[in-house]
């Protein structure tokens, strides 16, 4: 007999068993099905639902990044009772073309922003207390102040003067519009004369600043309210940065044009996280007003 015969038979008892080759089914997260933003400051990936359902900042690093003006219109009032000044629509007064005509860079702003203007004012409630607010987009040429600007806000101080409502101002612009040249910047003094009016007849006038504010809006709407509230980190200034530097032959370090540096300096009266901001207006102006805190 063999070696081989000698061996044991194989029988299904000691018969070695195949092993079974399993491809693993890897879920895909939310953030790879979902549609996703990059948080600028930790480029952390969030959601657009958990950036919509934490007022759009980030979860991570707490970064308070940039909300169009309709979004954050409709997250400070509880209700909207109507929208202003949808009738004043730009025009091309002075046939400004760069390297595109004046009226091409309104379309192609419109149609990424779905807005007519840089500027969106609407009337609400907070709570027991009706008020008007105005918010500028920045994704709409920069958030830039031309001729419509101007008469959306002097229209919004006006109605909130005759109806003695508070006004609410959320700012965030590059300055005034060059491509409308002198009308753009005479929109500074109207909308610095109807808030005269305003702190003259005792109607409150509250500024919000977020990023970035500069230029001609610092030098005149945005700087002139009864309080000045901003939101952290935000830069604010009249000329840029990188301007100053090159005048002044210094390196300006941070947080130079922050919110908090304002702060310090007292250019700025609060600066204030994005959660905590509606409650904030809401007490100011109540003592503003002499009215009963609801809570």
């Amino acid at each position: 007999m063999t070696d081989t015969q000698a061996q044991t038979p194989t029988t299904w008892l000691n018969r070695p068993v195949p092993s079974i080759k399993q491809d693993r089914i890897v879920q895909p997260s939310a953030v790879e099905t979902e549609p996703s933003t990059e948080c600028p400051n930790c480029h952390t990936l969030t959601t657009n639902t958990s950036l919509i359902f934490n007022q759009y900042v980030c979860p991570d690093c707490d970064h308070h990044l940039t909300m169009s003006a309709r979004k954050r219109l409709e997250w400070f009032f509880d209700s909207i009772t109507g929208e202003l000044g949808q009738n004043y629509q730009a025009g091309d007064p002075l046939k400004f073309t760069d390297s595109k005509p004046y009226p091409l860079r309104m379309s192609e702003a419109q149609k990424t922003t779905g807005e007519s203007e840089a500027l969106i004012v609407m009337n609400g409630k907070i709570k027991n207390l009706e008020l008007i607010a105005c918010a500028f987009d920045f994704k709409f040429m920069g958030g830039s102040m031309g001729s419509v600007v101007g008469d959306r806000f002097v229209m919004a101080g006006e109605k909130a003067l005759a109806e003695r409502k508070p006004l609410v101002c959320f700012a965030s612009s590059g300055g005034a519009r060059m491509q409308e040249g002198l009308l753009s910047l005479m929109q500074m003094a109207r909308t610095s004369a109807v808030i005269e009016r305003l702190r003259l007849a005792g109607v409150p006038y509250i500024v919000v600043l977020t990023n970035p504010v500069y230029g001609g809006v610092t030098a005149s709407l945005a700087m002139l309210g009864d309080v000045h509230i901003s939101e952290p980190k935000a830069m604010i200034g009249f000329a840029g940065k990188r301007v100053i530097e090159q005048t002044v032959r210094e390196v300006l370090d941070e947080p130079f044009q922050r919110a908090e540096f304002l702060l310090d300096k007292g250019a700025v009266d609060m600066v204030v996280h994005r959660h905590e901001l509606v409650d904030t207006v809401y007490r100011l102006l109540t003592k503003m007003m002499k009215l009963p805190n609801v809570g």
